[in-house]
């Protein structure tokens, strides 16, 4: 089997080893990207749902950047929610700050009945910048 390519973020590879996941892989052109959750340095969920939602958006374009990615390469996400009903227009608020202009990726979202103490956590596949040609 071939090592997988990890990409750590700046300054949280401590916590990613502590809880035993990569970040993000890259692997034949793409980046499969971990769910990232609205967590502060330490790991401690930011305790207000947008601040989380930032927090969420901010630990994903960190992994992109340091693969080389912006959100615009992004091509799924998928998101998860407790309580859907009761949070996704406070999520959705949020979300244009960060998506970009239109076509938007594919999106699943799902309810779910628990994250780890958070809210709100996105995965997504980016497409990785093809390669300067020598």
């Amino acid at each position: 089997m071939t090592p997988r390519d990890v990409v750590f973020p700046p300054g949280r590879q401590a916590l990613y080893e502590r809880n035993r996941y990569s970040p993000a892989i890259r692997a034949n052109g793409l980046l499969f990207v971990s769910g990232q959750v609205g967590s502060r340095e330490d790991g401690s969920p930011e305790p207000e749902l947008e601040a989380q939602v930032r927090r969420a958006f901010d630990n994903l374009n960190a992994i992109l950047g340091a693969a080389g990615c912006t959100f615009d390469d992004v091509i799924d996400v998928t998101v998860f929610m407790v309580d859907p009903q009761a949070i996704f227009e406070r999520v959705w608020s949020v979300v244009p700050d960060y998506w970009g202009a239109a076509p938007h990726p594919t999106l699943t979202a799902v309810g779910v009945t628990w994250l780890y103490g958070f809210q709100f956590e996105i995965k997504v596949i980016a497409k990785l910048p093809e390669p300067a040609e020598a």
